[in-house]
This record gives structure tokens, C-alpha cells and sequence, in this order.
């Protein structure tokens, strides 16, 4: 049957604006913002190989890779100016933000590792000469720390086990470099070296008066997003967990293939004892689960240490910031 002209338009003009409906909703879709995830570790082998990118099409996402950023205080502000709605880290650094906003909650945790034969992920340094040898030897002394973030909730963790009053040790608020720099050139007494940081000034020398597993540290590791992306597009973060907890599985048992993803020579690529370090770290990392309201704990712990000592204004609501995902 010859469909009429006048018809035959009317059904391409339908077809094509049924088309241009079909493309703007899929440009309505996700866009999980990320920070540029360096040389090594699941997202860094994720973005080489367009992981996220293949399963968040799944689902009509996208991923967007954006800056790195010198400490997680930047990347909070990152948070804040919209180029970032998915980021990783601890509860410590992320309660400033919750305390004062409430566009952004945690997804998932990370359970502590708990094997004696893990490496160390961080610790309190002095110098091998100091004459520091204990937390109560840090009276009257400066020691670096992030500002509200993990370096300083475990300085004020150690000082209270030690019964050495806050007060009397300055507490330095430094970035990572610019803490590694302060401590090389002897500007500061001690320093609370986290994540890279630490395995380098070890390295290099430093002395460890005490790590986190000797504290009774309830600042676990967490995935956190903006509300909007978390309530309005579940599966899009669903994909991004999923594929961080793989990876992550298979980063336990070949941790090589995870390291030095982009650069086998450079500044941000790893090698000798270095090296060995880092893959014995992935080796015993723990995998990211969905949060749950019993993680609120975590929170409030965190939350209350940092209110004792003035570094957040007052507590906030931990259950309100724990976002559980649906069933």
C-alpha cells in the first residue's frame, strides 16, 4: 500500500522528534564527576582501561575525570563548586562539609583491616635524632597534621590515650606536601603521615612513635556523593561501587597490574621497596560495602572527638548523613 506524502512526512517529522526526545534524555542522564585518580589503584586502572565508563553506559551514565587535588580539603571544595559529586577518602576530612551542608552523604565503608600482617598505613614521625621518644614528649612541641582530617583526629586520638592535654601540643595545619617539606627542613617536631606520605618519610628515615592500629581509630574509609546524584540516579552509583569493589577484589590478588597504570617513570610512579610497600597494601585492602545505619556509629565518634576539642562547632546528626541505598 503507497502511504500518501502529506502522511509519510508527518511520520518521519514523529519519527525524528521522537529521536531528539530519546537523545536529550540520555543527555539528561548521570554524570559522575571524579577526581583525576593518579597512577595507581582501582579507579586509576578503571579510567586506563574505560571501565566506568562501558558499565555506567549500561545504565544511560557517563563518567567526567576531572583535576587531582593536594589534599581532601581541595577536593571538598571541589565538592562545593560542582566539579566533583563522587569522592573517596575518610569520615574525618568530609564532617567539616556535613556539618554545614546537607547536599552531600556517605554510600559506603570500608571495615577496618584488622590483620597483624598488613602494612602500616600511617604514624606519628619524628626524626631518627629527636629526643621525642614517646606521644608525651610532644608537650610543648608542633606537630603537622591536615587540618579536620585523619592526621589530626589520630594526634588528638593518641594524646588523649596518653593523657597529655591537648593544649599543649601545637597542632600545625599543613597540606601533605607542604608537611613534608616542614618536617625534612626541621620546622615542625613531628608529623602525622598519612596514605603515600607516610611509606616515603619511612623510608627515608623518620622514626615512628605510634601508628593507628595502636588507637582505638574509628575513622574508617568512605565513598561519598551528592544527594541529588544519589536520589536521583541510584544505579549510576550502584555501577560506580560495583566496579571499585572488582577491582579492588582483583587488586588483592595481582596487585601489580594496579600500579604504575599510566607511568612506569616519573614523579607519581613507584618502584624497589617503595614498590613492595604499596603492593602489599593492596594485597590486604578491604573492599567497599554498602553503608548502613549501624555506620552512623562511626560518624557520631568522629564527629564527637572533633567537637571536644573545637575543630567542627558543635556535633551533627550522624544518621542523617549515611545514605543507605534501596533495596
Amino acid at each position: 500500500m503507497r502511504i500518501p506524502h502529506r502522511l509519510l512526512l508527518l511520520l518521519l517529522a514523529a519519527a525524528l522528534t521522537a529521536t531528539a526526545c530519546s537523545s536529550a534524555g540520555a543527555a539528561e542522564g548521570a554524570v559522575l564527576k571524579l577526581q583525576d585518580p593518579g597512577n595507581a589503584g582501582p579507579l586509576a586502572y578503571a579510567k586506563k582501561h574505560g571501565i566506568l565508563e562501558k558499565r555506567l553506559a549500561q545504565v544511560g551514565a557517563r563518567v567526567e575525570w576531572g583535576g587531582s587535588y593536594a589534599s581532601f580539603t581541595a577536593t571538598i571544595d571541589a565538592v562545593r563548586s560542582g566539579s566533583v559529586n563522587v569522592l573517596q577518602g575518610a569520615i574525618s576530612p568530609v564532617l567539616g562539609y556535613l556539618s554545614g551542608a546537607k547536599d552531600l552523604k556517605i554510600f559506603s565503608v570500608t571495615d577496618r583491616v584488622t590483620d597483624p600482617a598488613a602494612p602500616k598505613t600511617d604514624g606519628l614521625v619524628v626524626h631518627p635524632d629527636s629526643p621525642v621518644k614517646t606521644v608525651k614528649d610532644l608537650a610543648g612541641r608542633q606537630v603537622a597534621v591536615n587540618k579536620g582530617g585523619r592526621g589530626e583526629y589520630l594526634l588528638l586520638l593518641a594524646l588523649e590515650k596518653e593523657g597529655v592535654p591537648v593544649d599543649q601540643v601545637k597542632r600545625v595545619y599543613l597540606n601533605p606536601d607542604q608537611a613534608a617539606a616542614a618536617f625534612a627542613t626541621g620546622k615542625v617536631d613531628a608529623w602525622w603521615a598519612i596514605v603515600r606520605a607516610y611509606p616515603e618519610v619511612v623510608a627515608k628515615g623518620a622514626r615512628v612513635l605510634v601508628d593507628s592500629t595502636a588507637l582505638p581509630d574509628q575513622d574508617l574509609s568512605i565513598h561519598a556523593a551528592r544527594t541529588e546524584l544519589l536520589d536521583e540516579h541510584p544505579e549510576a552509583v550502584k555501577v560506580y561501587l560495583d566496579v571499585v569493589r572488582e577491582l579492588t577484589s582483583e587488586a588483592r590478588t595481582s596487585p601489580e597490574r594496579f600500579q604504575n597504570v599510566f607511568l612506569q617513570q616519573g614523579p607519581t610512579a613507584v618502584s624497589g621497596a617503595r614498590l613492595e610497600v604499596e603492593l602489599a597494601k593492596a594485597r590486604f585492602a578491604g573492599l567497599p560495602r554498602p553503608a548502613l545505619p549501624a555506620d552512623a556509629g562511626f560518624v557520631k565518634d568522629v564527629a564527637a572527638l572533633f567537637a571536644k576539642y573545637g575543630v567542627l562547632p558543635a556535633t551533627l546528626d550522624a544518621g542523617a548523613v549515611i545514605h543507605q541505598a534501596r533495596p
